[in-house]
């Protein structure tokens, strides 16, 4: 594996860097904007740093979203990652946090404990990719109708593919 340059964590978050060097995979900073791509291991752990540690206070879950690699030009580590956008109100910081998610295990532990909104966005994710989020209390398709088969924001989903909704929830049953 190439040597990773840290010298952007170095700077901008040594207690992260301390803690977790062996868990970082990238780093690259954009427009003072700093992406950790990090293997998936510790995920919970290294979220749950990046609110609590007080010289990081990454106190807001900006967005969260799955990406498929699939097509892209540039080879990536695996087909899907999962992108955490994060924003410390105290510091006036971002931050991006990107995780690799293979194919054939398609999975990450939730973070709805940490970020009560990473409930909806991880059920996005979950609904438009297929990617699961292990511990979620409530993992179910929040776009797409319930009898939705595949997922479509995956690149090999057929985009002309049309799919009717055979039973409609009544207006009681929601």
């Amino acid at each position: 594996m190439p040597e990773i340059d840290i010298k952007g964590l170095s700077d901008k978050a040594p207690a992260f860097l301390e803690r977790f060097s062996g868990e970082v995979l990238s780093v690259s900073d954009f427009r003072g904007d700093l992406e950790i791509c990090v293997k998936k291991d510790r995920l919970k752990e290294m979220v749950g740093f990046l609110k609590e540690d007080s010289s990081l206070s990454f106190d807001i879950l900006m967005d969260l979203f799955g990406m498929d690699y699939s097509t892209f030009p540039i080879a990536q580590l695996e087909r899907f990652a999962v992108v955490y956008n994060f924003y410390s109100v105290s510091r006036k910081k971002r931050l991006r946090l990107k995780v690799f998610v293979p194919e054939q295990a398609a999975e990450l532990d939730s973070i709805h404990e940490i970020y009560k909104a990473a409930n909806w966005y991880e059920r996005e994710t979950w609904d438009m990719f297929g990617i699961r989020f292990l511990g979620h209390p409530n993992l179910v398709r929040i776009l797409c109708h319930g009898e939705f088969q595949g997922h479509p924001l995956r690149k090999d989903y057929p985009s002309d593919q049309y799919q009717k909704l055979k039973h409609a929830a009544h207006s009681n049953e929601i």
